[in-house]
């Protein structure tokens, strides 16, 4: 991949790789792209490579809302039926919040993160005080999709991320993670 990316050159907004002209994805609506900027400025931010964005993951994202709707509730879908990938809920009144405040729900868990082993990330003790933003700024997550389900009184934002990350054992170091003093 290392190597494509190298040999990929942007010339007047067309690719192309060995001469030869490669597909632009679509441009994202509006909704995605702001979901996406909320995810990659705390990347940015914590010296992460930004995720792309993947539209397969945003529809599988979206086909769970229905599910979450009927229960109203969160509630992780089955591990199996999303191999590869991990999975950040929230879920609000309809229409009160924007993308970003929805994101920044999960950004506001950095204040319990610190750097380690997973799942040794929170200075609570407790990891899961954490997961949505580890989730967020694993390093090696290269792709995200997202989908916001309304459902009358409630909005419910669903992403997905791709390679997964919270992996037991795996350390978890952000290369400019701020010192707390």
């Amino acid at each position: 991949m290392a190597a494509y990316v190298k040999a990929l050159v942007s010339i007047g907004g067309a690719a192309i790789l060995a001469g030869q002209a490669i597909a632009q994805p679509p441009p994202l609506d509006p909704l995605s792209m702001r979901l996406l900027v909320a995810h990659n400025s705390e990347r940015v931010r914590m010296g992460v490579v930004p995720l792309q964005w993947d539209a397969a993951l945003a529809a599988a994202a979206l086909s769970y809302g229905p599910a979450l709707a009927s229960l109203g509730r969160l509630q992780h879908s089955p591990k199996e039926s999303r191999p590869g990938q991990r999975e950040n809920l929230w879920m609000g009144t309809s229409g009160a919040y924007s993308p970003e405040q929805m994101v920044s729900t999960w950004l506001a868990e950095k204040r319990f993160f610190h750097p380690g082993v997973f799942p040794n990330v929170s200075s609570t003790g407790n990891w899961l005080d954490v997961a949505h933003y580890t989730t967020l700024v694993w390093p090696t997550t290269t792709r995200v999709g997202c989908a916001v389900y309304r459902s009358g009184a409630f909005d419910y934002l669903i992403c997905r991320y791709s390679p997964p990350g919270n992996i037991d054992g795996r350390p978890l170091l952000l290369p400019r993670q701020v010192d707390r003093g």
